[in-house]
């Protein structure tokens, strides 16, 4: 069943605002100033992508009322916020705000801390709610520690439970792993996919980082200067060689998937999206759960036929759609083919391949071209 347009677009169920604000550069520079316009859905993970200093920060503090903004206003899901006639206070706002450093009071235990946020919440946490919550975020074994004793993972878990002990209508993040190190980030991660799946709160999740970006937002915004240059689906935006931020080695592609089949023999899990299935290593997820994954543009191959008598398992049947030639390598943007989709549904599924300029005049490669994306199975990112 779809969702009613109407409603999709109704001031009840979206996120809008506007805020101009000039801003002092202590380096010299030109004045920064924030000049954004919102309109975003009011539900799933908004991803806000830039470069250092391109606004993001500032964006989340006018929209917490952190940072004063005359010159804007603010409607959460029909509720005014910011407006000629009211603008409410830091306080007043039904908010939840997890900051690059957890935060966390260090002289009460997790379990205090969380219920120093219960007792403050915007509407009553029934003692369910509170045990989802911990359990959401896998910190039941943490609750009487203090954060000394945490790792920075397990601190920022319990800062971001106890964001969510509030009952907030919006959730904001900034930069919440970016003072974590890689075994962390990864170790965070899942945590914060299955907050996405569970809770029906909308968040707005700021980072420099694609790969956090990819993995969780389903819409973009993405920042340059204190402006929104372009804004959309996160998979539809992540699927363009002219994708305007440097992304050096992660240029590439989000799908969105579920589990079909996993061999216990090869831990290896086989995932049916719109443009056909996929091979990639078992990471424990059931049959039938959803799941995400990126496929770099480094990591895929072209070929002008299907062979078979070769190590990679994944071979999909593609259209050339866009070709940037502009600089070594190249890149070519290919539509996987109609037949290969499924026949209900108009969601087209796109693929990106960085390959050198020599291979595309070797194989002749021109928009048209009908070509075999090549992917191995352990190069699918999770």
């Amino acid at each position: 069943m779809g969702s009613d347009p109407d409603l999709l677009t109704s001031p009840a169920t979206r996120i809008r605002g506007y805020f101009h604000l000039p801003l002092p550069r202590g380096d010299n520079k030109r004045q920064f100033t924030l000049d954004v316009k919102l309109d975003i859905p009011g539900r799933g993970v908004t991803g806000i992508f830039g470069s250092s200093g391109s606004g993001k920060t500032t964006l989340l503090r006018c929209i917490a009322g952190l940072q004063c903004c005359k010159n804007g206003s603010l409607s959460v899901k029909g509720e005014v916020w910011q407006g000629t006639e009211k603008t409410l206070p830091v306080h007043q706002r039904p908010l939840g705000f997890v900051f690059q450093q957890p935060s966390l009071f260090p002289h009460l235990t997790a379990e205090r801390n969380l219920l120093f946020a219960r007792k403050r919440a915007w509407k009553p946490v029934s003692p369910a709610e509170y045990e989802q919550i911990i359990a959401l975020m896998g910190i039941e074994h943490l609750l009487g520690q203090r954060p000394a004793a945490l790792s920075g993972g397990e601190q920022q878990r319990v800062a971001i439970a106890r964001a969510l002990l509030i009952k907030p209508s919006l959730l904001l993040m900034d930069e919440p792993l970016a003072s974590l190190d890689q075994m962390r980030k990864r170790e965070i991660l899942p945590y914060l996919e299955k907050l996405h799946r569970t809770l029906d709160i909308p968040i707005l999740y700021v980072s420099h980082a694609v790969e956090e970006i990819a993995r969780l937002a389903d819409h973009l915004l993405l920042m340059e200067d204190g402006k929104i240059i372009r804004e959309g689906l996160a998979s539809a935006v992540l699927s363009r060689t002219d994708f305007p931020v440097p992304m050096s080695d992660d240029l590439g592609v989000v799908v969105d998937a579920r589990i079909a089949e996993r061999s216990s023999e090869w831990h290896l899990a086989r995932v049916q999206f719109h443009g056909g299935d996929l091979w990639l290593r078992d990471s424990g997820e059931a049959i039938g759960e959803p799941i995400r994954v990126r496929i770099l543009a480094r990591d895929i191959s072209l070929s002008l036929d299907a062979h078979t008598r070769t190590s990679i398992l994944n071979r999909l049947p593609v259209r050339v759609q866009e070709i940037t030639a502009d600089s070594d390598p190249a890149m070519v943007l290919m539509r996987l083919e109609p037949k290969m989709q499924n026949a209900s549904t108009t969601t087209e599924t796109c693929l990106i391949a960085r390959i050198t300029r020599r291979s595309l005049q070797q194989l002749e490669i021109t928009k048209g071209s009908e070509l075999w994306a090549q992917i191995k199975s352990v190069a699918i990112v999770r």
